[in-house]
C-alpha cells in the first residue's frame, strides 16, 4: 500500500505535526522511522496517505512544522521526495 512518511526533527515535533493534521481532517498515524531512512539517530515520522501529502504539507508549513524529508513508499520501498 502507498503512503508517504513525513519525518519530524523530534517526537514532540512528530506529536504537534500529528495534532495540526488531525485538526485539518487528515487521518495520519506517528512512529519511528525506518534506521535507512535518515541519519538522525531516532527520527520521529507521521504517515500519511498519497492523496493528503499536498493539504498535509500546507497544513504543516502554516504551522511552522515543515518536515526534515519525505519519503514516498511505493512497491515495497521508500524513495525521497522532498524536504
Amino acid at each position: 500500500m502507498e503512503h508517504y512518511l513525513i519525518l519530524a526533527r523530534s517526537v514532540t515535533y512528530a506529536q504537534r505535526m500529528q495534532r495540526v493534521l488531525g485538526r485539518a481532517g487528515i487521518r495520519c498515524q506517528i512512529f519511528r522511522a525506518p534506521r535507512d531512512l535518515t541519519e538522525l539517530g531516532c527520527a520521529y515520522a507521521v504517515r500519511v496517505a498519497v492523496n493528503d501529502l499536498s493539504p498535509a504539507l500546507i497544513a504543516l508549513h502554516r504551522e511552522a512544522l515543515d518536515p526534515v524529508q519525505v519519503f514516498l513508499f511505493q512497491r515495497g520501498m521508500y524513495r525521497e521526495v522532498g524536504p
